[in-house]
């Protein structure tokens, strides 16, 4: 006799229970062949999904001599999704064959990216070329849903798939689409149809300044003065302080104090790029990569240097495959002309999941994991890329730290308003004469960002816009002239500058679809970690949607709890666009 966990005796019987008999009699039905509609296995066989000899194959022959290194996994699902169009369950098998992994652990990363398209047995792969259409916000606004109907209409479903996409960070040319990896501005039907008869489906890298050209003017000499030792490293924190140069990719963290923080904890070291500009409406590292890529390299190397980083992983978004182009080409040429030791940059693309942008989930995507956030403390800069200190810094912060310490830290603060250090680059897109990068002082307000894009278009009278993509809130129009920075009056409205994505609407534009097409995006994005962002954003479109007067106090109540309970920034800032809504738009409901 044994005692239970209460305490109470259990008397031990040489019985089956009910459940252990019945099992067993259903094994006994199937090993006899009598259990109607169902085959018996063959023992010969092992269970399972069997492994398919020719996939194996080509999928040894894609990866080649690499490592089989678990942090590769998702470049690895990259080879095989380009090759193939698709990753069909074989080479998933085959893939874990090859790894040592599981096919439950490739599949759990495959299935959380969207640029992966997972074919089970029996399923139809999706046409050989796939058309992507932005359905982000400043496209909503120029047409890209009739532009989506359209194409849908023009194509063969079985030779071409035409899919709506999140922002590919082409507002400055909406409505944008992308025809296999060939990027299109301004897309119509014709355009897009026109270059499929023609196969221009390639990526299209733009003319920019290399490396050659790059040293001419100068380049590469100030990171030559740190590596000599002629400038400090506790020169170039400080100088970087005293400018006011913040972290341009969202959170505005002082870059100087950062490299500081990281510095101070034991080494090993690494370093961490983060190019994945998904927040709806930003394309300001796009633009600086497709013209000076060498800047950030630069910016880099001397951060690399200031905290000892061993190695820099290079995290870029797929949406970009002309800058993928680019990097790769000069990366290979930095190694070649031995301004870094061959494998120092390491190169990692995305797979399309706007959360990887959330530095933690960054690091877990390029251990070749699914993009989840991590909870926090520690943090990053203590433990972080293979659980060692890293420093992580966006593609603009990298861009001004030459310039900073060639020309002195004043010089960059003076370019600021009073209380405003600094220069910052502003995505303006929507309805303005001139969309485009504009590169103005902090503290610049939305009127003077709308002056310098030549003006509202003809017929379009300012209504309201967002300060910091679809996680800063949408503003009217009578806050114009609120200064935008990190803090200050623009945290008073409950909103933020975030990425510094400013997208400008009009007379036009229903503020009500714009809130729902925000919170579409995040709903799709939510990476499904914590309930209150998973369910939270769901519950609260289906609330706005609901026929007859708004539930306020359940949609208020649900944005409460998203802020308070989700586990990282998307969730806490996915009600930001209802609030203002209910607040300054009702009209609009």
């Amino acid at each position: 006799m044994r005692r239970s966990y209460v305490g109470q005796p259990i008397v031990e019987r040489n019985v089956m229970s009910t459940s252990t008999m019945s099992r067993t009699a259903a094994s006994q039905s199937v090993m006899s062949g009598t259990s109607a509609g169902r085959k018996r296995r063959n023992a010969a066989k092992p269970k399972g999904r069997q492994l398919n000899d020719a996939a194996l194959a080509e999928v040894r022959r894609l990866l080649g001599d690499r490592e089989r290194r678990r942090d590769l996994l998702i470049e690895f699902l990259h080879l095989i999704q380009d090759e193939f169009h698709c990753l069909h369950a074989s080479h998933i098998r085959a893939l874990a064959e090859e790894m040592r992994l599981s096919q439950v652990e490739i599949y759990e990363v495959a299935s959380f990216y969207d640029h992966f398209d997972v074919v089970k047995e029996g399923e139809s792969a999706p046409a050989p070329l796939t058309i992507r259409v932005c359905d982000s916000v400043t496209c909503m606004c120029m047409g890209a849903g009739d532009l989506l109907n359209e194409l849908k209409a023009s194509v063969d479903p079985n030779d071409i798939r035409v899919v709506p996409a999140p922002c590919m960070g082409g507002c400055d040319v909406a409505p944008a689409a992308r025809v296999g990896d060939r990027e299109v501005g301004h897309a119509t039907a014709a355009s897009v149809l026109a270059m499929i008869e023609a196969g221009d489906t390639a990526p299209n890298r733009p003319d920019y300044v290399a490396l050659d050209a790059y040293r001419a003017e100068g380049g590469y000499r100030v990171w030559e003065q740190v590596k000599s030792g002629a400038l400090s490293v506790e020169t170039v924190i400080e100088q970087l302080s005293d400018a006011g140069l913040r972290g341009l990719g969202g959170a505005g963290f002082p870059t100087g104090k950062k490299w500081g923080f990281v510095r101070a904890y034991p080494g090993p070291r690494l370093m961490t790029i983060n190019g994945d500009e998904g927040e709806p409406g930003t394309f300001k590292d796009r633009y600086y990569l497709e013209r000076n890529p060498h800047a950030m390299f630069d910016g880099a190397l001397i951060a690399a240097h200031c905290v000892e980083a061993e190695r820099i992983y290079l995290y870029m978004r797929d949406e970009y495959p002309a800058v993928l182009n680019i990097l790769r080409h000069e990366i290979a040429a930095l190694e070649k002309a031995g301004l870094c030791t061959p494998g120092f940059f390491e190169l990692r693309r995305g797979a399309g999941a706007y959360i990887c942008g959330e530095e933690s989930a960054m690091i877990e995507s390029i251990e070749g994991k699914r993009g989840l956030p991590r909870h926090r403390p520690p943090y990053i800069a203590e433990v972080g890329l293979f659980g060692r200190p890293t420093l992580n810094n966006n593609v603009e912060t990298l861009y001004w730290v030459p310039s900073i310490l060639e020309k002195g830290p004043q010089w960059f603060a003076d370019q600021g308003k009073e209380g405003h250090p600094g220069m910052r680059s502003w995505s303006v897109s929507g309805r303005v004469n001139n969309p485009g990068v504009v590169v103005a002082h902090a503290g610049v307000t939305v009127s003077e960002l709308i002056e310098q894009c030549g003006g509202m278009q003809n017929g379009h009278t300012f209504k309201a816009y967002l300060p910091g993509g679809a996680s800063g809130g949408i503003l009217p129009a009578s806050h114009g002239d609120v200064p935008l920075d990190f803090g200050g009056k623009l945290a008073e409205l409950g909103a933020f500058v975030g990425s510094h994505a400013i997208v400008i609407f009009s007379d036009q534009d229903n503020i009500k679809d714009v809130a729902l097409n925000l919170l579409d995006f995040f709903t799709h994005e939510s990476c499904g970690q914590c309930t209150p962002c998973r369910g939270g954003t769901e519950k609260m479109g289906k609330l706005l949607r609901r026929e007859g007067a708004l539930d306020e106090e359940a949609i208020r109540d649900l944005e409460q709890v998203m802020r308070d309970a989700s586990i990282c920034g998307l969730g806490q800032a996915a009600p930001n666009p209802v609030n203002h809504l209910l607040t300054y738009f009702r009209e609009d409901l």
